[in-house]
C-alpha cells in the first residue's frame, strides 16, 4: 500500500496547486477551546448499557469504546460529577493531556504526523495518492470532487468502474471515510480499497466486481479537521469540522436530526449537531452528491460503509431509536440488515448490532442513508476493539496495511450484495 506514498509525494504540489488558493484564502479565525477541555479525563464505567450509554452522552461526556459493558468515557470534571450524582460509577484512568503527549513521539514537523507514524497520508499526500492511482489506472478509475469544505479545501471522490468515463446502468457502492477528523486510520482503509480494487484489477474475482459495479470511493468528508489534527506536527484529539466551534458532522444530517436526545445543541460538545440540519458544508455537499446518485427516480447507491474508528464494530440504522421495527423499517429489511452485517463481522471478527445498542444518535449518515434512499448503510468502526482513551484514536502506523486489509472479505461481501 506505501510503495508508491513518497513517490507521490513528490508530485503533491503540482497535484493539489489548484487547491491552495481557497483554502488560503478562505480559512478563518480558529475556535477557542473553553478551559474545561485542559481538564478532560478518561473515566471507566462499568455495567453501561444502551439506554445508560445514551444517558452519559446527554451530559456532554463522550463515550469513546465499550468492551463487556464498560464504557471508556471523556469527561471534564464537571460532567464527571454530573454522572456520579446520577448514579454512575466513575474511575478515573488519566488525563487526555497526558493521553496525547505518550502518542506525540519525536520531534514534530508542522503539518504532518508525529515522526513515528508518518505511515499516515496527509491531506496532500492523500490527494497525490488518489491522483497516482487515476494515472496507473487511467481506465478504471477517475477523480473528481464532490465539494468544498468550510475553509475551501476539495472533498476528493474516486470512482472505479471498467467504463469509469461512462454512468453505466450497473448497481453502485459509497465507501467514505474520516467524517471524524481524528480517526486518521479510516483515511487508510478508504486509500486501501481504492489500490486494492486498481492495482489488483487483472484479478478475475476482482475485475468481475469492477467491470459490473460503480465504485465511488471518499477518503476525507472532513478535509479541514483532519488538517487541523496534525497541523502542528502533533496529535490534537480534534473530532468535529472547523466551522466556528466545530460541529460533529455525523450528527448533521437531516432525518430525524436532534429529534431524540442523540446529539448535543452545545457548539462546545463533541457532538454538537450544528445550527441546523446540513449545517456544514461538509455533510451538504455528501447529501447533493448521494442525491446526485438518483437517475431516473431510482437512486443508484444500492450500498454503503461508512468507516470509523474504532470499537470493531458493524452497525446498521436506525441510530435514532432502539426499535428494530419502526417507522422506515420493516422485520424484512431489519433482517436483510443483520444478515448481511453479521455475515460482514464474521469476516472481520467485528461485533454486529444495531446503531443504537451502542447509544442512541440522531442526525446521523446512517439514518439519512437508509431513510432517505433505502441505501443499505452500515458503519464500520475499526480497530482497535477498545482503549485507554483518546490513544485508541491513534495506534501506530504498523497496524495499517494489517487492519485494513482485515476488512477485504467485508467489502467483497458488501460489493455483492450491493447487486442482490
Amino acid at each position: 500500500m506505501f510503495s508508491s506514498r513518497r513517490k507521490a509525494t513528490a508530485v503533491t504540489a503540482a497535484a493539489c496547486l489548484a487547491l491552495l488558493a481557497p483554502i488560503q484564502a478562505s480559512v478563518s479565525a480558529e475556535p477557542i477551546a473553553p478551559a474545561a477541555a485542559q481538564e478532560l479525563a478518561i473515566y471507566t464505567v462499568p455495567n453501561t448499557d444502551s439506554q445508560g450509554r445514551t444517558e452519559i452522552n446527554h451530559t456532554g461526556a463522550q463515550v469513546l469504546s465499550v468492551s463487556g459493558g464498560v464504557a471508556t468515557v471523556e469527561a471534564t470534571p464537571a460532567q464527571a460529577e454530573q454522572l456520579r450524582a446520577k448514579g454512575f460509577v466513575l474511575r478515573e484512568e488519566g488525563k487526555v493531556a497526558d493521553a496525547l503527549q505518550r502518542v506525540n513521539r519525536g520531534q514534530p514537523t508542522p503539518g504532518d504526523f508525529p515522526p513515528e507514524d508518518r505511515g499516515y497520508h496527509n491531506y496532500d499526500e492523500m490527494v497525490a495518492e488518489l491522483d497516482a492511482t487515476v494515472k496507473d489506472h487511467p481506465d478504471i478509475a477517475a477523480k473528481s470532487s464532490i465539494g468544498k469544505s468550510f475553509q475551501g479545501r476539495d472533498i476528493p471522490v474516486l470512482k472505479i468502474s471498467d467504463n469509469v468515463g461512462r454512468d453505466e446502468a450497473e448497481p453502485e457502492i459509497l465507501f467514505d471515510c474520516n467524517q471524524h477528523a481524528r480517526e486518521h486510520l479510516t483515511t487508510e482503509m478508504c486509500l486501501h480499497i481504492a489500490k486494492r480494487l486498481t492495482d489488483n484489477y487483472a484479478d478475475p474475482a476482482i475485475k468481475a466486481v469492477v467491470d459490473n459495479r460503480e465504485i465511488w470511493v471518499i477518503p476525507v468528508v472532513n478535509p479541514d479537521g483532519s488538517v487541523y489534527d496534525v497541523e502542528s506536527g502533533k496529535y490534537r484529539g480534534w473530532r468535529k469540522n472547523r466551522q466556528g466551534p466545530g460541529t460533529d458532522l455525523n450528527r448533521n444530517w437531516g432525518y430525524k436530526w436532534g429529534c431524540c436526545g442523540g446529539s448535543d445543541d452545545n457548539p462546545n460538545g463533541e457532538t454538537y449537531r450544528g445550527s441546523a440540519a446540513w449545517s456544514a458544508p461538509e455533510t451538504a455537499a455528501m447529501r447533493d452528491f448521494i442525491d446526485s446518485r438518483v437517475v431516473g427516480g431510482a437512486q443508484q447507491i444500492k450500498a454503503a460503509v461508512d468507516f470509523h474508528t474504532y470499537s470493531e464494530l458493524v452497525l446498521w440504522p436506525f441510530g435514532h431509536t432502539t426499535d428494530h421495527v419502526t417507522e422506515g423499517m420493516t422485520q424484512q429489511e431489519h433482517d436483510r440488515f443483520a444478515r448481511v452485517g453479521g455475515e460482514m463481522a464474521k469476516s472481520n471478527g467485528y461485533t454486529p448490532q444495531q446503531s443504537s445498542e451502542l447509544y442512541v444518535t440522531d442526525g446521523d449518515i446512517l439514518d439519512w442513508m437508509w431513510g432517505r434512499h433505502k441505501i443499505l448503510a452500515f458503519t464500520f468502526e475499526m480497530y482497535p476493539a477498545s482503549g485507554s482513551g483518546v490513544d485508541g484514536f491513534y495506534p501506530p502506523d504498523e497496524v495499517i496495511e494489517k487492519e485494513t486489509a482485515r476488512n477485504d472479505g467485508a467489502v467483497d461481501i458488501l460489493l455483492r450484495e450491493a447487486g442482490a
